[in-house]
């Protein structure tokens, strides 16, 4: 039987990386993933002030495998540690 509160389309898998994150009210921040899946990541941004549910940020990889892709993302929910956020089309 479900708790009722998991609404997660895809599987999530551990995934600890280093990203930077982009947007007006925090500037840019680099920060640390949870888990990701297939359809967002789990961003831990410690004190970082976050803008509110239903606002979207731009994200980016950053490790040594080359340039990677800028991708925009909606806060989906709140944690005491960071924010779940789901790509954007």
């Amino acid at each position: 039987m479900s708790n009722g509160r998991e609404r997660r389309q895809y599987e999530r898998v551990p995934l600890r990386t280093r990203m930077r994150i982009m947007h007006e009210s925090f500037g840019e921040a680099i920060v640390r993933s949870r888990d990701l899946s297939h359809g967002g990541v789990f961003i831990v941004t410690g004190d970082l002030p976050m803008p509110p549910v239903g606002t979207i940020i731009e994200g980016q990889v950053q490790d040594e495998y080359g340039e990677r892709p800028l991708v925009k993302m909606e806060i989906m929910r709140f944690e005491p540690d960071g924010v779940g956020v789901k790509f954007c089309d």
